[in-house]
């Protein structure tokens, strides 16, 4: 019989994506991953047979919560449709904001794992969850346009399809952005600046 495991998978995936989202996958070691999670190698190791097993699983865990947090943003219905959009923007900067204060960006596994190719290539995996995520926020943020066209807040315009991909690119933009050492307040505005065209 097997024993079970000493410790709380989901805390240690989520320490594992916290590392992975701000160095990427080559830049975090194995030492790096036990300190966060607070296990020995063994015991990483034992449970998620490897770096690359960790980083698939972590990746899942930190896409699926991603897109909880924003989904509880972009179907609020007490917001109108241009303000979710901006509540979520909101909420990017202040996430980013929080990573600054402790010297970082806070960077993106998403981002981080669809600039690096050869990870999409050694494991189908990866390319799986990237393209479930991808579909499932722009599917998200194309009904908060819907919606704010609906009630009037945001202005009939390009196709709702390619207004979720412009916000999309937006977030993507600002992540990669802020780990060059961009202010928040600059993140703001540059966020503001890059809707303005979807929302005036």
């Amino acid at each position: 019989m097997a024993r079970p495991r000493a410790f709380d998978e989901r805390a240690v995936l989520d320490a594992a994506a916290a590392q992975f989202r701000v160095h990427g996958y080559a830049d975090t070691s194995t030492e790096q991953l036990c300190e966060a999670a607070g296990l020995r190698r063994s015991s990483l190791y034992n449970a998620f047979k490897s770096k690359d097993e960790l980083f698939v699983q972590a990746l899942g865990h930190y896409a699926a919560t991603m897109r909880g947090h924003q989904e509880s943003i972009l179907t609020d219905t007490s917001l109108s449709g241009a303000e979710r959009i901006q509540k979520l923007i909101g909420a990017i900067v202040g996430e980013e904001r929080a990573a600054r204060s402790e010297g970082h960006a806070a960077g993106c596994m998403g981002v981080h794992a669809l600039m690096n190719p050869d990870l999409r290539a050694r494991d189908e995996r990866i390319a799986r969850i990237l393209e479930r995520d991808l579909r499932e926020r722009l599917d998200m943020l194309e009904g908060a346009i819907q919606a704010g066209r609906m009630d009037g807040s945001i202005p009939d315009g390009p196709d709702a399809r390619e207004g979720a991909l412009l916000i999309n690119a937006l977030i993507a933009g600002l992540r990669v952005t802020a780990q060059s050492g961009v202010t928040p307040e600059v993140l703001h505005r540059i966020a503001l600046d890059g809707l303005r065209s979807l929302l005036a």
